[in-house]
């Protein structure tokens, strides 16, 4: 059997379903090898497409060269071409990536321009043309960088997440290249895929050549294996989700372990690993937070985004909280909106005298309701995030106390305490917002007007 064969068997087997009806798929044609036996592929099949070329001006006199040879390869077989020109290096120098990480964000996002401009390709599939060779060279330098066994698996024939599919990936680069040649399929030839300043063209063009030496068939072995990754990594998050499920608790945007679960679970270093790379953490980080499973009350390991802090017998997985200043002036009654919730104020006649305020700490999630005395106090306030420092007189103390030392009494963790906002009048802390109200300011038998303070929690 030909490849054209076997491509159209694999194609009506694995992507045909995928069609809908008067739509048609978006092939990213490059005018290399594989991109144009695909669409001559595509085109022999009778299955609908529209090519689209990129011109990222990086290879000067190459890049025109490639995009005269597509608009000729397209127009001889009669295939409806978009072609996009970018200066790339400008792209790279103001979003401030990689040539690669560039060209990759140039180019979906002109596919999602492309689907949401034109009525026929609207929702359509790209094709890429990613094949064996390219599978296993991404297996490879996942497990030389250490990405765990969902990276060992290869590049996956369907990404639902992009809309991508790619139907080369059972044949080998020789292969598609052999077909080329025994049907006078003119391509191109990128320069840079000869130089080894690339990782993946190190493997391509020099890794892979010498282990063929000592293993002939060692391509063939390595897409095997990454076949046999791809179903041991289903059995694998099947038994992880299942090991998660029993650990993790999520509260609003925060994510609770017991910390004597955590130690018991077997492989431990295998599941920590799978509980905090969501979060931007590290393979060499595992040790790290396995340690920290025995660490003081309050330690903390953190990522660029979030922090794993020992709360007493847990474990708490926090995003990194917003540490910059945050001073809301208030001049008057009425409502406030801030990251921690939303603060009414209102001024109440002293004949509506509420029952006494316990000074209780209220529940996290539910609405905060004090009363003072409206004389006491004298606009603009000031809302703002409570400092080292601070200090305050609960009510029904005639003694101050540092803010710091009352949240540690009431038992917040290090999260809950980064959430915790004042207000304050002449620099004085009349409120430790949804907590305690300065004794200072609490009413009495003499009060004629009162301060309302109710605090509702994000």
């Amino acid at each position: 059997m030909n490849l054209l064969d076997e491509f159209q068997q694999h194609w009506k087997i694995h992507f045909a379903p995928l069609l809908l009806p008067k739509q048609k798929f978006l092939l990213a044609l490059s005018g290399g090898a594989d991109s144009t036996v695909l669409a001559y592929l595509l085109h022999q099949s009778g299955i609908p497409f529209v090519a689209a070329h990129v011109n990222y001006q990086l290879r000067e006199s190459e890049s025109e060269r490639d995009e005269a040879f597509v608009q000729s390869f397209c127009q001889t077989l009669n295939i409806p071409l978009l072609i996009k020109k970018i200066d790339t290096q400008l792209y790279v120098a103001k979003h401030q990536l990689s040539v690669q990480v560039a060209a990759r964000e140039i180019r979906y996002q002109w596919f999602d321009e492309i689907r949401a401009t034109n009525p026929d390709l609207a929702n359509s599939w790209v094709l890429t043309a990613h094949h064996a060779n390219d599978s296993i060279e991404t297996s490879m330098i996942h497990f030389f960088r250490g990405t765990g066994i969902d990276g060992l698996k290869g590049i996956p024939a369907i990404n639902q997440s992009n809309k991508v599919i790619r139907p080369l990936l059972p044949f080998f680069r020789k292969q598609i290249e052999a077909f080329a040649n025994e049907n006078k399929i003119a391509f191109i030839v990128d320069s840079s895929n000869l130089s080894n300043h690339y990782t993946r063209n190190f493997f391509r063009n020099q890794l892979i050549p010498e282990l063929e030496t000592i293993f002939p068939a060692v391509q063939d072995n390595l897409l095997q294996n990454t076949y046999r990754f791809e179903e041991t990594a289903i059995l694998y998050q099947q038994g992880v989700q299942l090991q998660l499920k029993k650990l993790i608790e999520q509260k609003q945007n925060e994510w609770h372990i017991p910390v004597l679960k955590w130690k018991k679970v077997n492989p431990l270093h295998t599941i920590t690993w799978e509980i905090i790379q969501p979060f931007g953490f590290t393979a060499a980080q595992i040790p790290e937070v396995v340690k920290l499973l025995d660490g003081a009350n309050s330690s903390y390991v953190q990522s660029d985004s979030h922090r794993i802090i020992k709360n007493r017998q847990w474990m708490i997985i926090a995003p990194l909280a917003n540490m910059q200043a945050h001073h809301i002036i208030i001049d008057g009654a009425g409502k406030t909106s801030f990251l921690a919730g939303e603060l009414t104020l209102s001024l109440h006649d002293s004949a509506i005298l509420p029952t006494a305020s316990s000074g209780s700490i209220a529940p996290s999630n539910v609405l905060s309701v004090e009363w003072i005395d409206a004389s006491k106090i004298s606009f603009p306030l000031q809302l703002r995030h409570w400092a080292i420092g601070d200090y305050f007189y609960p009510l029904g103390m005639t003694k101050k106390k540092k803010v710091s030392k009352f949240l540690i009494d009431s038992r917040l963790s290090k999260t809950d305490k980064e959430k915790i906002w004042v207000l304050e009048s002449d620099k004085k802390i009349i409120a430790i917002i949804g907590l305690r109200i300065d004794n200072r300011f609490r009413y009495s038998n003499s009060t004629k007007q009162l301060l309302k303070i109710e605090f509702k929690p994000v």
